[in-house]
């Protein structure tokens, strides 16, 4: 939508035509008629707010991407921080940063590159946000509209990869991750080409804090659901050729391409400030329960097998949960 023109909409992924706004946009910041069925048939995300920030229209793709329904959004305001946006450094932009509002306060479009969707589910999700000023009939800014869509980190191939996964018996049930087994292999198979004349890799052993407290006081559904969680937090913002497993009760193993200390650190904070930023509602009656991961990070040396360097990184782990846990231990 054409954020300089005050009369004009531009196409959203080429599918709304240049038409005046008063065509789809009422006055209560909804659209209308055809607009409305064609926003509901787009891959991404489109909401309206108004002048108040208050949520007007969500569509079907904001729906999916977000496990929230529009009954659930609609007539909330998005400082009311129900999305709980996060930027890569954990600011909390519906509180303090929020793009619409910026763009409604000077009247141009934005674009944030990456930021982190709370799921209804719990588990945050990568999304690029465009905002959109939408200007009334004398000029004004009357509300604005973001545009979402999901960055998938994992490349485009994922589903042809999940599939062969499944055949091959080598996801875990639960969380949907690669099992111990794949994991094991990918090592091997990092390694090996690593010893061949390739370049080194980090490697990260995490596990979950006071998980056992979270089974005996919320019960053993709520554990699962906890690991359901932290699982796809963490698949969920990994690069392609990266790999992230279930290595078996609350701890995770996963191996990061062609990266040194440096970036390993870059990876593991923020890892645990994805995880630590990531909310389950466990039952009705208990609270929303935060969680927290600790993490041993090492990068791969010529010398290593698959077992010393999962017992290294097990060993720096154990160091992060001695520090006070949340945090990472490189070595």
């Amino acid at each position: 939508m054409c954020a300089t023109a005050a009369t004009r909409v531009s196409n959203v992924n080429g599918q709304l035509p240049r038409r005046p706004l008063a065509v789809y946009i009422k006055k209560t910041m909804r659209p209308a008629g055809i607009y409305r069925k064609l926003l509901d048939e787009l891959h991404d995300g489109v909401y309206f707010v108004d002048r108040d920030r208050r949520i007007t229209h969500w569509n079907a793709a904001a729906e999916r991407i977000s496990g929230f329904s529009a009954k659930e959004v609609v007539g909330s305001f998005c400082h009311d921080n129900l999305l709980q946006h996060m930027d890569p450094t954990g600011a909390r932009l519906c509180i303090d940063g929020c793009p619409l509002s910026r763009t409604m306060n000077d009247g141009n479009p934005k674009v944030v590159e990456t930021v982190y969707l709370h799921h209804r589910e719990g588990h945050r999700v990568p999304i690029q946000v465009r905002t959109l000023p939408i200007f009334g009939s004398g000029g004004t800014v009357t509300g604005a509209v973001e545009i979402f869509s999901k960055l998938d980190r994992r490349g485009s191939d994922l589903e042809r990869r999940l599939s062969e996964l499944r055949r091959r018996l080598m996801l875990d049930t639960l969380t949907q991750l690669p099992n111990r087994e794949h994991a094991q292999r990918d090592l091997g198979t990092r390694l090996y080409d690593f010893q061949h004349g390739g370049t080194a890799f980090g490697a990260i052993f995490a596990d979950i804090d006071h998980f056992k407290n979270i089974n005996d006081t919320y019960g053993h559904a709520a554990g699962d659901k906890v690991l359901k969680v932290i699982a796809a937090t963490l698949a969920n913002n990994i690069r392609p050729g990266d790999m992230i497993a279930r290595w078996g009760g609350e701890e995770f193993v996963g191996a990061f391409a062609s990266l040194g200390s440096a970036g390993l650190q870059v990876v593991a904070g923020k890892l645990l400030m994805l995880v630590r930023g990531s909310r389950v509602d466990l039952t009705d009656e208990k609270p929303l329960q935060q969680v927290t991961i600790s993490i041993g990070a090492t990068v791969a040396n010529l010398s290593d097998t698959v077992e010393t360097l999962v017992e290294r990184a097990d060993e720096l782990m154990y160091k992060s949960k001695t520090a006070g846990r949340d945090r990472a231990t490189l070595g």
